[in-house]
């Protein structure tokens, strides 16, 4: 019996010895702190800094063309240490920004290995900002080309424009932001607010630019350390090259036809006194149709809403009539309808650009008729006729109580 014992506590010992060399290990790991790690970026036209400039007088020169100015967001590891330990002082920001002007993204990242000691790595890059004016200038396969091919850059990375400086966006007054953090945080306010449009991530991108497709990209605006997400960005298919932008309106009017917001609220007014009306939304949905009759093409988008009577100022805490509450469903539908008009305006006659999948939906339901006109689409656009019907209901009315 004991021979038994020593015999199995002998195998398991061995076995235990064979599995060891098999355990996953750091075999060649670096340390967090020997590493420069950047989280976001922004392109701008070509400004040199003044950084820059001095280093060229002193003798930094080497063969560029100066095309555009890129801007790094680093990760103050030394200051986030502290921070989590409550020992930073409040002047120090837990991040820094670097600036480098060339022509090649691969260089300019390069060129920072020749100004830091710690090596910048993009594992945890979470957003690139692009300037408007370099949006029309270049086009997003030229300016994304080294993001999209490099495998140390996560293809879930937010692309946004920025009207203005997209250095400007890199920057917080308040020393406990982050402002790269900042921004891939608004996007997941999306279930508040209908001005934020779904993120359009490098992996998206990749696709919608292979596929010379017209799509939409979020604006941001920025002063003073603080932004805001406000309107959109119109890429045009065929160029890839920004087309314009859209007010914040003709936004919210994108994304009732897409039927893709997640949250949000129609403010309307009562026809006779002018008070506001306020409905929440809850749940919203809209469906493409296309038709096709002979050579002539039409759409027709429905979109349909659930929602919550937030707030009005006129019933003086009176039960909710039935009166009452068609006239505040039909209130929120001629906003709706309002803004869905604004939208379609300028994509068809301003910008004659597609971004919202008509020409998609047509593929679908009529594959034959697409194959015909799919190399023309862009151009015939403008003119086709798009009608839209909108349905509101409200559901609820919130916890006040009435009379």
């Amino acid at each position: 019996m004991r021979i038994r014992h020593k015999a199995k506590r002998s195998l398991l010992i061995a076995i235990c010895a064979l599995a060891l060399p098999l355990q996953t290990g750091c075999w060649s790991k670096d340390e967090i702190e020997d590493q420069s790690i950047y989280v976001g970026m922004g392109l701008d036209p070509a400004s040199e800094t003044k950084l820059e400039k001095t280093f060229r007088k002193e003798g930094d020169d080497y063969r560029k063309r100066k095309l555009l100015t890129y801007t790094l967001q680093i990760i103050n590891v030394q200051s986030e240490s502290q921070h989590g330990g409550g020992q930073a002082p409040v002047s120090e920001k837990p991040y820094f920004n670097i600036s480098e002007t060339g022509d090649s993204m691969f260089q300019l990242i390069r060129e920072f290995s020749a100004r830091m000691e710690r090596p910048v790595i993009g594992h945890h890059l979470k957003v690139i900002v692009i300037n408007e004016k370099l949006s029309r200038k270049y086009s997003m396969n030229e300016l994304l080309d080294f993001f999209l091919r490099d495998n140390e850059i996560r293809p879930s990375c937010l692309v946004l424009i920025s009207k203005g400086s997209a250095r400007g966006t890199m920057v917080a007054k308040d020393n406990s932001i982050i402002p790269s953090f900042r921004l891939t945080g608004l996007v997941d306010n999306r279930y508040r607010s209908l001005k934020i449009l779904e993120p359009m991530t490098l992996s998206k991108l990749e696709g919608k630019i292979y596929g010379k497709q017209s799509y939409l990209l979020q604006n941001v605006i920025s002063a003073e350390g603080e932004v805001k997400f406000s309107g959109g960005a119109v890429i045009k298919g065929k160029t890839q090259k920004l087309q314009g932008l859209l007010t914040e309106e003709e936004t919210i009017g994108c994304v009732w036809l897409t039927g893709k917001g997640q949250g949000g609220l129609v403010k309307s007014y009562h026809e006779d006194n002018h008070q506001p009306i306020v409905y929440e939304v809850k749940s919203m949905k809209s469906k493409i149709d296309a038709k096709v009759a002979g050579d002539e093409i039409s759409f027709h988008v429905s979109i349909k809403s659930k929602g919550r009577l937030t707030e009005e100022w006129l019933n003086n805490n009176e039960p909710i009539d039935p009166a009452f509450k068609k006239q505040a469903e039909a209130g929120s539908q001629k906003e709706v309808r309002r803004l869905t008009n604004l939208a379609l305006k300028k994509l068809q006659k301003q910008y004659g650009t597609d971004v919202l999948g008509f020409g998609k939906q047509l593929s679908i339901q009529h594959p034959r008729k697409w194959e015909k006109i799919k190399d023309r689409w862009e151009e015939m656009f403008p003119e086709i006729p798009i009608t839209v019907s909108i349905d509101m209901e409200i559901t609820e009315y919130g916890a006040k109580i009435t009379r």
